[in-house]
C-alpha cells in the first residue's frame, strides 16, 4: 500500500454504525489527509544553514566579495522597496579607482589590491627579483660582522653593522626611482649672502652621487650668479648660449659641452657674467634652458635669484615639483626666509609652500647668538621638514667644493636633504 494510506482498526463499538452504513452503500471509501512528509535534514546541510527565518530576496546585497544578507524590520523593508528605482537609476560601483594618470603606485598598493592595472618597469626591483642566499648574499660591511666573514672563510655572514645599514637605507630614499617626467626643484630665498648657492651645490652632489639618472643646477640669478665657481669649471659657455644654440641641439653630446660636471656627476649651467646679459635673462629664456634640460636629465635644480618678482622667478615656481627656502642662522634671515613663504601663499602657492624643505645654514653669521630651535620651530608650523646644514671649514672658504672633503656630518646633512626633496618629489605636483 502507499504511504498515504492509513489502516484503520475499529472496535466494537464503531461495528453498528459500520452497518448502518452498508446498509446505504455497497461500498465505503474513507479518505484521510495526512501532513506532508517532514524531511530529514542532514548534519552537513545543517552545519551551512544561513538561518531559520526566511528571508526577502530584496535583502540580500551583492558586492565584491560575496552576498550579505540583511534582515529588515517591517519599516526597513518598505524603505528599502520605495527606494529600489533609485538604487536602479544609480548603481554604486564597485570597481575600484583609476590610478593617477602619472603611475605614481607602489608594488605594496598592488599586493593590497589597491591597483589592478598593469606595473611599471620601476616595480622590477633587484630586491624583489632576486632571492637572496648565502652564496649570492653580498659580503657584511662594517665592524665585526665583516671580521667574522672573513676569519670563518665567508660561512658566517651577519649582515651589516647598523651604521652600514643606516647608509644604504638613505642612499635607497635618495636613489628612488620615479616616473612621469624630468622633476623640477627651484633653491630660493629673498636674502642673499645665505648660502642658497652652497645650498644648491650641496643638493645637486648628494643627489648625482647615489641616483642614476642626470642631475643638472642651472644658475637663474639675474644678478650674475656663482654657482658655476663652485665647482671646476669646464667650459666658459653660460645659459646664454643654452639658449641660442637650443634649436640645434639634437642629443646630449650637442649639450655637453656647455655645462661643467664635477666629481659627483653633477652638472652645472652657469648664468651670464655680464650684469647686462644677466639682466636679460627672462621667462622665456628660462623656460628654454628647462625644455632643454627636461630632454636630458631627470631633476633639475634651479638656483634663483633673491628678486622674487622677477619674471625668471614666476616661470620658475609653475614648473617646481618641490621647494628648497634656505634660511641663515640670524634674526633677520630667518624672518626673510619666513616672508618668502608668506610671499608664496599670497601668490597662489600655498600648497608648494606648505610641502617645502626649509635647509638653515647654520655657518653665517649671528648663528651662535640665537636659539636656533626656535627657527625650527617655527618653520616646523609652515612647512613640511627642516634640516641643519652644519658649518664647515671647506665650504666657508667660497671657492670650488669637493665632495668627499666635506666633513662627515656635512655629507650626512646634504644626504638627508636629497633624500627628503626626492620623497617630495616622487609624485608630479598637480597630478
Amino acid at each position: 500500500m502507499g504511504d498515504d494510506v492509513e489502516i484503520l482498526t475499529l472496535d466494537r463499538d464503531s461495528v453498528p454504525m459500520l452497518t448502518d452504513l452498508v446498509e446505504v452503500t455497497e461500498t465505503v471509501s474513507i479518505e484521510v489527509e495526512l501532513p506532508a512528509p517532514v524531511r530529514e535534514q542532514p548534519e552537513d546541510e545543517l552545519a551551512v544553514a544561513l538561518t531559520e527565518v526566511g528571508v526577502d530576496p530584496t535583502a540580500v546585497r551583492v558586492g565584491d566579495h560575496g552576498a550579505t544578507i540583511v534582515a529588515f524590520g517591517d519599516d526597513e523593508l518598505q524603505a528599502a522597496v520605495a527606494g529600489l528605482d533609485a538604487v536602479v537609476d544609480e548603481p554604486r560601483a564597485i570597481i575600484p579607482p583609476l590610478p593617477p594618470s602619472d603611475g605614481a603606485y607602489s608594488r605594496r598598493d598592488v599586493l593590497d589590491g589597491i591597483h589592478h592595472g598593469p606595473e611599471s618597469a620601476a616595480m622590477l626591483t633587484p630586491d624583489r627579483l632576486i632571492e637572496m642566499n648565502r652564496r649570492n648574499r653580498p659580503a657584511p660591511e662594517g665592524g665585526w660582522s665583516a671580521f667574522f666573514y672573513a676569519v670563518s672563510f665567508r660561512r658566517i655572514n651577519l649582515g651589516d653593522s647598523p651604521k652600514v645599514r643606516a647608509r644604504k637605507d638613505l642612499d635607497a630614499r635618495i636613489a628612488t626611482a620615479f616616473e612621469g617626467g624630468t622633476r623640477f626643484v627651484p633653491i630660493l630665498t629673498r636674502k642673499g649672502g645665505v648660502g642658497k648657492t652652497t645650498i644648491t651645490a650641496l643638493l645637486g652632489m648628494a643627489l648625482a652621487s647615489v641616483r642614476d639618472g642626470r642631475v643638472i643646477a642651472v644658475d637663474a640669478n639675474p644678478d650674475r650668479g656663482t654657482l658655476s665657481e663652485r665647482v671646476a669649471r669646464q667650459t666658459r659657455a653660460t645659459v646664454r648660449d643654452a639658449v641660442n644654440r637650443a634649436p640645434s641641439i639634437q642629443g646630449f653630446t650637442d649639450l655637453s659641452p656647455l655645462v661643467s660636471r664635477d666629481e659627483t656627476r653633477l652638472d652645472i649651467l652657469a648664468s651670464d657674467t655680464d650684469p647686462m646679459l644677466s639682466e636679460a635673462f627672462d621667462e622665456d629664456d628660462y623656460n628654454v634652458v628647462a625644455d632643454l634640460a627636461a630632454r636630458f636629465y631627470s631633476i633639475v635644480l634651479t638656483d634663483c635669484g633673491t628678486g622674487i618678482v622677477h619674471s625668471v622667478m614666476r616661470a620658475t615656481l609653475q614648473r617646481a615639483d618641490t621647494l628648497v627656502i634656505v634660511s641663515g642662522g640670524s634674526v633677520d634671515e630667518a624672518r626673510l626666509a619666513s616672508e618668502t613663504l608668506t610671499w608664496l601663499e599670497a601668490n597662489g602657492y600655498g600648497e608648494l609652500a606648505r610641502e617645502s624643505i626649509v635647509a638653515i645654514n647654520t655657518a653665517t653669521q649671528g648663528t651662535n647668538l640665537v636659539k636656533l630651535d626656535e627657527i625650527e620651530a617655527h618653520f616646523a608650523s609652515r612647512v613640511r621638514t627642516i634640516v641643519r646644514i652644519p658649518y664647515d671649514e671647506h665650504l666657508a672658504s667660497g671657492s670650488v667644493i669637493s665632495w668627499k672633503d666635506l666633513r662627515p656630518l656635512t655629507r650626512q646633512a646634504a644626504r638627508e636633504l636629497a633624500a627628503l626633496v626626492v620623497q617630495g618629489m616622487q609624485s608630479r605636483r598637480g597630478a
